[in-house]
């Protein structure tokens, strides 16, 4: 380890042999993150008004140096910030940047960058305490100032965003920052700053990722700057202009925005949300790899993330939360026969009321009613006989309005805000900080588990509870979610300590929590709700950019009135990530079903090398109405691709980039060409381009060999 405390630098250069970053300090000024820049890279010519402290903060009653208008940047107490040392330490597989700042009066803030050896992803969070009692409003997890300085980035410089709808999820799209409304004014000839404005995105509430993923690029058609906000809950991220250059921004919730505030008295300490940021010359490609890289080194260990187990799920297109005995056995005897490796029976399993128990859940109790003849534990017991692992579904952080527990549990155990518990379609939500919350779920799932000998759990979330909770009045409401959503996760992970080996999937309305802070934290999370299998392409391609592909859950939904070439395309979009197989498989005739083993048996022939494969999008990211759509995953052996036909021209010409596939044969794997010696060839490739003939809709899984 290696401390400098005064008499620093002015230009403080730390990294690694890919990546560096540019610190510039000053004796009356904030040090201020110039840039990131690999390793062949000259350090840009930048000028010092356009940069931003490496922290901005903001206080209550302090405000900001200027007018700022709704930006978050010259913040008052940022600017008092200054450096007081530096501490440079060797950390298991690369290194740690810590820059301890002091206003001497107020506030202090240790701004933390972490880098792993060969990696192009930097990790970020700041941890701010009082000296003097404080009412912070805003502080940064990450911010970087004087970028593409004094060139036409209102023009040249794009935007990549990605909306995130339910069932339409990983929807991205690059937009100029001039038609997002960003452009350059030219006042700053005048002594101004710039516009005041930004380019901004805020997630509200429970679910981080419903309306967009916290990733974003800034891409100048020659490299990529991209950043994500690693936060399960609320987040915001901005771009704005700043004397000739931009700035980006990026944080937990703040008070504007999410009415956040945290009151720190001497001696007290908060952690932002972590961040994570890097570049690239490489596109999408380049991205994908690595993040990849970083999200799979953030992971919790877990023994899921190399077993890639096939998982049935009784719920889309199947019985759908309406589980009885009579209709879960043909499902499981069909599970066992088609060779699938845990069946977990989704919503229902709880409702003695037919169906009328969307308002009264909370208790997690088995129906006396839908399994007659034993119970649930007869029918958890056939699933065992069968040899297939055995899950259930919950959703531990609602609590009906019908529910026994409204009156059992202390008023504190649920949000409120000003004296009323919060009430959101139906249902209460529970604070996961409050000790009688959590013996409540503690007590519900170990008993579960242990009853049913469970080996897998999917917890799902399908409402959004608003701006959070204010705990009776002690906080405010944006305090109250952030706190909880860190209790929740630490609630999770403690669940898979005190039962070693057990799954649990993450799932909110679909992919409505597809954040970094849940990817490495659960061992899988659900991709989507999306129940048209010709739907599934696009969703599945975009997703590796957020989540790494051992860990996305993707639904394969079969059933006997489906077409061999349906079967074949909703079987292959799942077989680059994690399979879900749903559907009615009990219908399948047996000529299906040997399709459906087959698929399968491929499927446990690769699915070993994926947790080490990196995405690639040989035609660039999908667009939800492409007619023909290509994904695939690579490492130094070869590569898998999945391409989809949905409409179009009969035949579609794929160029591999040379960089990542330098392919010498190609061999569809899945399903089995027919062996027809008249049969035109579906696939050929000849000086690295493919060219594909396809029915349609139709879906090919290709292995590239070289």
């Amino acid at each position: 380890m290696a401390t400098t405390t005064a008499g620093i630098e002015r230009d403080l250069a730390w990294g690694n042999a890919m990546v560096t970053l540019h610190i510039t300090t000053a004796p009356d000024a904030p040090p201020a993150l110039r840039a990131i820049t690999l390793a062949d890279e000259p350090v840009p010519d930048v000028a010092t008004a356009s940069l931003v402290p490496v922290v901005e903060v903001s206080i209550a009653g302090d405000g900001k140096l200027g007018t700022a208008g709704k930006r978050h940047v010259d913040g008052a107490a940022a600017q008092r910030l200054r450096l007081c040392a530096v501490r440079d330490e060797t950390v298991p597989g690369g290194r740690r940047l810590t820059l301890e700042l002091s206003d001497d009066a107020t506030l202090a803030a240790e701004v933390v960058y972490e880098l792993a050896d060969g990696a192009t992803v930097v990790r970020t969070h700041v941890e701010l305490t009082a000296m003097a009692p404080v009412a912070v409003e805003h502080v940064s997890s990450f911010a970087l100032g004087g970028l593409f300085h004094g060139r036409d980035w209102d023009r040249s410089v794009r935007l990549w965003r990605a909306a995130n709808p339910w069932s339409g999820e990983y929807r991205w799209s690059a937009t100029s920052l001039g038609d997002l409304g960003l452009v350059d004014v030219r006042m700053t000839r005048y002594g101004q700053v710039g516009t005041k404005n930004r380019v901004a995105t805020t997630s509200t509430g429970a679910w981080s990722t419903s309306e967009h993923l916290p990733l974003h690029v800034l891409d100048d058609g020659r490299q990529q700057l991209f950043w994500q906000v690693e936060n399960n809950g609320a987040w915001h991220t901005e771009v704005g202009d700043r004397h000739d250059g931009l700035y980006l921004l990026a944080s937990g919730p703040t008070w504007h925005e999410h009415q956040w505030r945290v009151d720190l008295s001497p001696g007290e300490s908060f952690r932002t949300a972590d961040a994570s940021f890097g570049v690239t010359r490489d596109g999408w490609d380049g991205i994908g790899a690595a993040l990849t890289g970083h999200r799979r080194r953030a992971a919790l260990p877990h023994p899921d993330h190399v077993a890639l187990p096939i998982v049935f799920n009784d719920f889309l297109n199947g019985l759908m939360s309406d589980p009885t005995t009579h209709r879960v056995l043909p499902l499981v005897e069909a599970a066992a026969d088609l060779g699938v490796d845990v069946y977990c029976m989704d919503a229902g399993w709880y409702d003695d009321e037919d169906g009328g128990w969307w308002d009264s859940v909370g208790e997690w109790r088995p129906s006396v009613n839908r399994f007659p003849g034993g119970g649930l534990d007869a029918v958890m017991d056939r699933v065992h006989a069968l040899g297939l692992g055995a899950g259930l579904w919950l959703e531990p952080e609602v609590v009906g309005r019908r529910s026994a527990l409204v009156d059992v549990l202390p008023p504190d155990a649920f949000f409120s805000v000003a004296g009323h518990r919060t009430l959101e379609w139906g249902r209460h939500q529970l604070d996961l900080r409050h000790p009688a919350a959590r013996a409540h779920l503690d007590g519900r799932v170990d008993d579960l588990v242990r009853r049913f000998r469970l080996d897998y759990l999917k917890l799902d979330y399908n409402i959004d509870i608003g701006p959070g909770t204010d705990g009776g009045g002690r906080e405010t409401p944006g305090h109250g979610l952030l706190e909880h959503s860190r209790a929740h996760l630490d609630w999770v992970r403690d669940v898979m300590r005190r039962h070693d080996g057990l799954t649990i999937e993450g799932c909110a309305a679909g992919g409505s929590r597809g954040d970094g802070a849940s990817a490495a934290t659960f061992p899988l999370l659900s991709l989507t709700d999306q129940q048209d299998h010709r739907l599934m392409p696009p969703i599945v391609a975009g997703s590796s950019t957020a989540l790494t592909p051992e860990q996305s859950g993707v639904w394969a939904s079969v059933d006997g009135s489906m077409t061999d070439e349906d079967l074949a395309f909703s079987l292959c979009t799942s077989m680059l990530g994690r399979i879900h197989l749903a559907g009615r498989i009990d219908t399948l005739s047996e000529r299906q079903r040997t399709l459906v083993r087959s698929a399968l048996d491929v499927y446990r022939g690769l699915r070993d090398r994926i947790p080490s494969m990196v995405p690639f999008w040989p035609a660039g990211l999908p667009g939800w109405h492409d007619d023909w759509l290509a994904y695939g995953l690579r490492d130094a052996d070869g590569a898998y691709l999945v391409v989809w036909r949905r409409g179009g021209p009969a035949t579609w010409r794929l160029a591999l980039d040379p960089r990542w596939v330098a392919a010498t044969a190609a061999t569809v794997v899945f399903p089995e060409p027919a062996s027809a010696p008249t049969t035109v060839p579906e696939v050929t490739l000849s000086d690295g381009v493919l060219d594909l003939a396809l029915p349609v809709p139709a879906a090919r899984l290709v292995r590239l060999t070289w």
